[in-house]
């Protein structure tokens, strides 16, 4: 018995170790929902509790909250900021950020990034001893909110070889 139970206790010291490692390195992926998130976190918590581990709601919260994606950096510093964290539950954090959530759903706010080249003219030549050409990157972001009967409106930039515009995407 003796020897079993010590094999069993260094299983568990091992396991918990594998979970410390798995919470520390916890983040929400780009894509993933609030709710898919705290299910992934509050599993690896609850294993960790299983295995001796005592863990608060505090630490708990404190980790979901510096390890969201970006987009809800400004909610994040919100909750922070308008909140006593000790105070806070699990269940209140997951509401609260449920509701952003939603509310960034329900602009049907559509992110379109379209990456050009920018080539600097400026310093193009044949001769030696001229500039190699200089290739920058720039980066154009829009939000569009459309409905199906606006659709019509709506004209896209083609910079492929030279500038084009036309309302029909084909």
């Amino acid at each position: 018995m003796k020897q079993k139970f010590q094999g069993s206790t260094r299983v568990k010291r091992a396991q918990l170790q594998a979970l410390r490692k798995d919470f520390e390195i916890l983040q929400m992926k780009e894509g993933e929902t609030v709710n898919a998130y705290f299910s992934r976190t509050l599993t690896i918590a609850n294993k960790m509790k299983a295995h001796g581990e005592s863990m608060s709601e505090t630490v708990i919260t404190a980790k979901i909250l510096r390890s969201m994606i970006s987009k809800f950096d400004y909610v994040v510093c919100s909750i922070e900021e308008s909140n006593n964290l000790d105070m806070m539950t699990i269940d209140e954090l997951q509401s609260s950020l449920l509701v952003h959530e939603q509310r960034m759903r329900s602009r049907g706010e559509e992110e379109k990034v379209l990456k050009i080249s920018h080539e600097d003219k400026a310093s193009r030549g044949r001769g030696k001893g001229r500039e190699k050409e200089k290739d920058e990157e720039l980066l154009l972001m829009s939000y569009v909110e459309l409905g199906q009967d606006k659709m019509e409106e709506v004209w896209f930039l083609d910079s492929g070889c030279s500038n084009h515009m036309t309302g029909n995407k084909e």
